[in-house]
């Protein structure tokens, strides 16, 4: 089976059993026509050595994390640089960065915190279609289902 490698481009980490995050996730395939991004669930082994590798080791499911080379961002940071990086009119959100931080995240945190009652929550991690299984980092480490 092909997998991504992390290197391959950007590579955005989300808690792999919420219904909104893995819906976001759909998004961004769906609006990404060069492929530019990678995923793979937060609660999979990939995710966790991305992290360690940028230093970023004290996480929850409650954050989306963008990894690019040795950096990262995190919450409506990573959410508004993946948007900037999708066609019109999806990268015109890039600009809500003039908004401080602070209250980009506390909207952010907002939804984070009620994401599983308003959205629901899956029994596990999502199994990606064959046709965008290769953007998906280490697929072995999400099931062997995957394959069945």
């Amino acid at each position: 089976m092909t997998t991504a490698n992390a290197r391959d481009g950007p590579v955005l980490l989300f808690d792999g059993v919420c219904n909104l995050c893995n819906g976001s996730i759909q998004f961004v395939i769906d609006h990404d026509p060069d492929g530019v991004f990678r995923f793979a669930p937060l609660q999979s082994d990939a995710a966790e050595a991305m992290l360690s590798e940028v230093g970023f080791e004290d996480y929850d499911f409650d954050t989306f994390v963008l990894v690019e080379g040795d950096d990262y961002y995190t919450k409506s940071e990573a959410a508004l640089r993946v948007a900037s990086e999708l066609p019109l009119p999806w990268s015109l959100a890039g600009a809500l960065r003039v908004i401080p931080r602070p209250l980009r995240d506390a909207v952010y945190d907002t939804v984070a915190s009620h994401r599983y009652a308003v959205f629901g929550k899956k029994a596990q991690c999502m199994i990606p279609t064959p046709e965008v299984r290769e953007r998906f980092v280490e697929m072995d480490a999400m099931g062997a289902e995957a394959d069945d």
